[in-house]
């Protein structure tokens, strides 16, 4: 993990769930971590545990649905680090629902956060990269990404839009530019929270408790990647639990 220490990494939706356990973890491997959410009282609590134990962070409240925000929020961390390293784009929603319960609302909050919030965090930090030819992308994706079921259809169909974005923006970039997708199976995290219909949240949390994944294992996939050598860009990494079998 010796790439890792020193680099400035940003990370969207990091309040809670796999965006904290990246924030935790690669301080605690020496990196400069800049945490942002919607939550401030969550982000504060969790950047003056890692300043506790030693570690550098900084935190900016953020909705990533808002260019201008999210473009603040690069400007926030070079002028505190100086420089933006590795660009996390971690924060999604999963308000899962059949089609004909006709959730439009819905529809649109999952493509503005899972898709727009997503492309907002590539044009805000891209110019940095390209100015100094260096930089990598990882989007936490989901198994969604690949596998549609009752209920995903939607939600699904952002996961293709970011798997399909980071494909051409691979090809775009410069060759010094990294993109990586990490795609979680069922792990810990407050998504089902998103979910309006009470018998599907149950349904979602009966299903997945079971087999979940700790937060963390995700985090330790985000270094996997971040640590490899400048010329070595890992493309996919795909992370279920042993159990998780169809999807």
């Amino acid at each position: 993990m010796e790439n890792i220490k020193g680099k400035v990494i940003a990370i969207t939706g990091a309040s809670s769930g796999i965006g904290e356990a990246i924030a935790r973890h690669l301080s605690s491997l020496g990196a400069k971590v800049a945490l942002c959410a919607r939550r401030i009282d969550e982000l504060e609590k969790i950047t003056h545990d890692i300043s506790k134990n030693g570690g550098q962070a900084i935190y900016k409240k953020v909705d990533v649905t808002q260019p201008d925000e999210v473009k603040g929020f690069v400007a926030f961390i070079v002028g505190e680090f100086k420089t933006v390293d590795v660009f996390i784009n971690n924060a999604g929603v999963m308000p899962l629902s059949m089609i004909n319960a006709y959730k439009i609302n819905e529809w649109h909050t999952m493509i503005d956060v899972n898709i727009k919030g997503v492309l907002h965090g590539v044009a805000a930090v891209l110019p940095i990269f390209e100015e100094k030819d260096s930089g990598q992308f990882i989007n936490i994706t989901s198994v969604g990404d690949r596998w549609v079921g009752p209920t995903s259809t939607v939600y699904s169909a952002t996961k293709f839009a970011v798997r399909a974005i980071s494909e051409g923006l691979r090809q775009e970039v410069s060759d010094n530019i990294r993109v990586t997708i990490v795609a979680p199976g069922a792990t810990e995290s407050e998504l089902a929270e998103s979910i309006s219909d009470p018998e599907l949240k149950k349904l979602a949390v009966e299903k997945f408790k079971i087999n979940l994944l700790p937060a963390e294992a995700i985090a330790r996939a985000v270094a996997f990647a971040v640590s490899q050598p400048a010329d070595v860009d890992v493309n996919e990494l795909v992370v279920r639990p042993t159990a998780q079998k169809a999807y």
